[in-house]
């Protein structure tokens, strides 16, 4: 047995941990872990970035169209709908986003973002990690790394947490350092009480406890030592009161609505998060794979967005959690500039736009764009690289420390990228 559990690789180890413990305690632990998956850098300058406290990180699944949203165009290449204009000077919208419009004071838009990979799979990989997927190493993500370098967030809370369908983990750092996942917002963490009663639940636990004990004395490994945090962690957020963070049925129905459903009742659990003590949430938001009848599903998917992060700066500027808390929008890659035979855009990569909110950013500024019909970068290209490093500043990471991973190989926050120090205030 103990042979057969050395060879297997971390992922699986952690999988076959987190099984036993389901099989003996009567919990699942966190919420979706058994889902599949969802489809050296410049510092920040002097006086710029670092300044947010927590991150929402709001992603846009499938490859959001940047001339429908965030960067529209009046040529061929326009769409469905006109430009609006917003209450930021200078500053137009795609004609869907109503409600983000009269955010636009609040928001920097980044337009001349640009990625080698027009594939889902390896461009959201790439837009979490800033590196490029290989099969012979996982990279953490934004939370796992803010884990590493300032600690925990909150005593039992978990530091990092992904709402929205698919699975988390926390690369070649430790996995007490992976995002809890979270597949429903109205069900938070549903399956985290146990089902048997509180007596049983102890037995279980000091059981257990007193089998594991020869083999934790024997391998004192830091891999075995950090699976036994793992589960020390869990069990504190078990018998935690702070577990109500996860409860959205505490807001009040006017607030509840004012999110909207689905992929606002995300934004609302990640601003509850984010207030309780999470360091970093992020919210997926699927269904922008528009190769079809991009008019109607904008309607759908795009109103819905718009709605959501309306909200949620609304939000946490009524709360007086904005100017501490970073809020990012972006997606793998754009769509193409002109509207295909079917009514609708495929993927592009070439030009893209993301956009930041709070936490020190700038509002009502445009960094960067693209030329007259959103096809090439025209000014102050920004790499995924950029992007990830730009994230890792605002939240006052060290992006140019050097991080040896397990196999000895150097790794640091985005991968070298640059920081866009001109969104900063």
């Amino acid at each position: 047995m103990k042979n057969a559990y050395l060879k297997l690789d971390p992922a699986s180890r952690r999988e076959f941990m987190l099984r036993t413990a389901k099989a003996a305690l009567g919990v699942s632990v966190l919420s979706g872990l058994d889902n599949e998956a969802f489809g050296a850098a410049e510092a920040a300058p002097t006086g710029k970035g670092g300044k947010a406290k927590a991150v929402i990180y709001l992603y846009m699944g499938g490859g959001m169209s940047h001339i429908d949203t965030f960067d529209p165009k009046t040529g061929e290449t326009k769409g469905f709908k006109d430009p609006i204009s917003t209450n930021a000077s200078g500053i137009q919208l795609g004609g869907y986003m109503t409600k983000m419009a009269k955010q636009a004071d609040k928001i920097s838009i980044v337009r001349s973002m640009s990625s080698k990979t027009g594939v889902h799979e390896a461009g959201t990989y790439i837009m979490h990690t800033g590196y490029d997927p290989r099969g012979t190493i996982v990279h953490p993500t934004l939370g796992s790394w803010a884990q590493h370098f300032k600690g925990r967030s909150h005593a039992t809370l978990p530091s990092s947490v992904t709402i929205g369908a698919g699975t988390a983990n926390a690369g070649f750092f430790p996995p007490a350092l992976a995002p809890v996942p979270i597949s429903s917002p109205e069900s938070g963490l549903q399956n985290a009480k146990s089902s048997v009663t509180d007596d049983m639940f102890k037995k279980r636990v000091s059981l257990m406890n007193e089998f594991d004990s020869a083999f934790r004395d024997k391998f004192r490994s830091p891999e075995v030592r950090a699976y036994t945090e793992f589960y020390d962690e869990t069990m504190n957020l078990l018998t935690s009161k702070d577990l109500e963070a996860f409860d959205l049925t505490k807001e009040d129905a006017a607030t509840r609505q004012l999110y909207g459903n689905g992929f606002g009742q995300g934004c609302l659990l990640a601003r509850r998060l984010v207030q309780s003590g999470v360091r970093f949430v992020e919210v997926r938001s699927g269904g922008w794979d528009m190769h079809n009848y991009i008019d109607e599903a904008m309607e759908r998917t795009g109103n819905g967005m718009d709605n959501a992060f309306a909200a949620l700066l609304t939000d946490l500027k009524r709360t007086g959690l904005l100017d501490s808390t970073l809020v990012v929008l972006g997606s793998e890659f754009g769509r193409t500039p002109n509207i295909n035979e079917n009514s609708g855009r495929d993927h592009y990569p070439k030009v893209y736009s993301t956009v930041f909110a709070g936490g020190g950013v700038k509002g009502g500024y445009v960094y960067g764009s693209s030329d007259k019909d959103g096809k090439e970068v025209a000014d102050k290209q920004v790499t995924v690289q950029d992007f990830i490093a730009t994230i890792g500043a605002a939240m006052g990471l060290p992006v140019s420390e050097v991080v040896m991973s397990p196999s000895g190989r150097p790794f640091t926050v985005g991968d070298k990228g640059k920081v866009v120090g001109d969104i900063f205030a």
